[in-house]
């Protein structure tokens, strides 16, 4: 989903569009994040979807590197603005 939120423009980055400039956009993200945690963490959706919970430590790690996707997309985007 941060990959999602990154690449809504192939030059600007999230800060400068704006987080809250397309509401629609975010709250299908928050929507989603909602619903996957749900999806691991809820009992009766755990046996629905042959899930297993995350330890908190296993959730950190899908986190961070999902934040190293987003921080990359960013930077990169970043450093294209720097070098015109």
């Amino acid at each position: 989903m941060g990959n999602a939120l990154a690449t809504r423009s192939d030059r600007d980055t999230l800060w400068q569009i704006g987080l809250f400039s397309n509401k629609a956009m975010l709250g299908s993200v928050l929507l989603t994040f909602a619903l996957q945690m749900a999806v691991i963490y809820v009992p009766f959706l755990n046996r629905a979807f042959s899930t297993t919970p995350l330890s908190l430590r296993d959730l950190l790690i899908s986190l961070g590197f999902g934040t190293i996707v987003f921080l990359a997309v960013e930077s990169f985007k970043w450093i294209q603005q720097r070098q015109k």
